[in-house]
């Protein structure tokens, strides 16, 4: 079971005017063992409410530090407080390392990786780079990175450094959206036009084994039906939202009349860290916020269907999932849900946050 355990700030450092990186230190050192592409979720109140938020682990897995990137966001008070009040020797609550934004890794592959990113979706993305290019070391990579201008571009440093210290392992193609560019195909947005032509002229298709994309949605949805147009599978995109076009969770369905009237009930019986617990919910309320109403620390951090924090198995009776930003098909197909977009259907639900 996900629990939150206490990480020092050991250092911080800017990589744009409105982004930071954090470096943390964990006491148990096992349970922050991380795979590349995964996040934290933090844990912080605020004038008396509880606000979690998730940020993407930004290190390799050998470069011997956990840290993440934490751009602020107009309005965003974690974001705003990690980038003007957090310091060194600070404490921060954090839950381990989430996520599936990666594929195994074998050192005798020859894969080429395809990697889209926009704006802060660098981040998980930068883990990736660092940890296959030193992990795969015949496999390469091709990154397009999406910014409004130069300035805004995260990890600029870095990404100059992994090119030039991997020679010819590593291409970055930078579009700027506001920025002039030598090359006109690099100006502008990523959008289904423009990933057309940079199949046409940069980027052979066929010759890419798996392709990551983290950005904002609109962008990801354009880029991964280019990508299909293209010849590739649903098993070699892996997605990674780091915002949605939700404001909190997708609007729920409409009930009925009778069911209104008569104010549906479902019986739940939910296991968490071994214990179980069972309870009577309403059916128009979620998984996840009935978990919590009857004092169950069930582990979420967005409750807008894209970080997989809240992901548990429906082991008996039937749900709705209104919003799925994270799960893969095959998950879906073997009972996983995200508790967060899920309402009970049948007249009584199991479902488990162990497995």
């Amino acid at each position: 079971m996900a629990r939150f355990h206490d990480l020092e700030v050991t250092n911080i450092h800017k990589t744009i005017r409105d982004a930071v990186v954090v470096t943390l230190r964990a006491q148990d050192a096992e349970a922050f063992d991380f795979v590349q592409g995964q996040y934290l979720t933090f844990r912080r109140t605020f004038d008396g409410e509880k606000v979690r938020r998730s940020y993407s682990i930004c290190a390799g897995r050998d470069d011997g530090v956990l840290q993440v990137g934490i751009k602020r966001v107009e309005g965003g008070a974690f974001s705003t407080w990690a980038n003007q009040e957090l310091k060194v020797g600070d404490t921060l609550e954090a839950m381990p390392p989430m996520g599936s934004f990666h594929v195994p890794l074998d050192t005798t592959s020859r894969r080429h990786y395809l990697c889209f990113a926009g704006g802060s979706g660098i981040t998980p993305v930068l883990s990736i780079l660092r940890t296959v290019l030193e992990r795969e070391p015949q496999s390469r990579f091709t990154l397009v990175y999406a910014n409004r201008a130069v300035n805004t571009i995260m990890f600029r440093e870095e990404l100059a450094d992994l090119k030039n210290r991997f020679m010819g392992r590593l291409t970055i193609i930078h579009v700027l959206e506001n920025d002039g560019q030598d090359i006109d195909l690099f100006a502008g947005r990523v959008d289904a036009e423009k990933c057309k032509l940079l199949f046409q002229h940069w980027i052979r298709p066929d010759d890419v084994d798996v392709a990551f994309i983290c950005g904002p949605e609109p962008m990801m949805l354009a880029i991964a039906g280019s990508l299909r147009e293209h010849g590739l599978d649903d098993s070699q995109i892996k997605f990674e939202l780091f915002a949605s076009a939700q404001s909190g969770r997708a609007p729920r369905r409409d009930t009925t009349m009778d069911g209104a009237k008569t104010g549906a009930e479902t019986g739940a019986q939910v296991t968490l860290g071994g214990e179980r617990r069972s309870f009577t919910m309403p059916k128009d309320m979620s998984l996840l916020d009935a978990a919590i109403a009857n004092d169950i620390d069930a582990p979420f951090a967005c409750k807008a269907g894209v970080c997989s924090t809240c992901r548990a198995k429906v082991l008996e009776g039937e749900v709705e999932m209104v919003a799925n930003h994270a799960l893969e098909d095959y998950e879906v197909e073997r009972g996983y849900v995200l508790t967060c977009q899920c309402y009970p259907i049948s007249d009584a639900i199991v479902f488990d946050y162990d497995q």
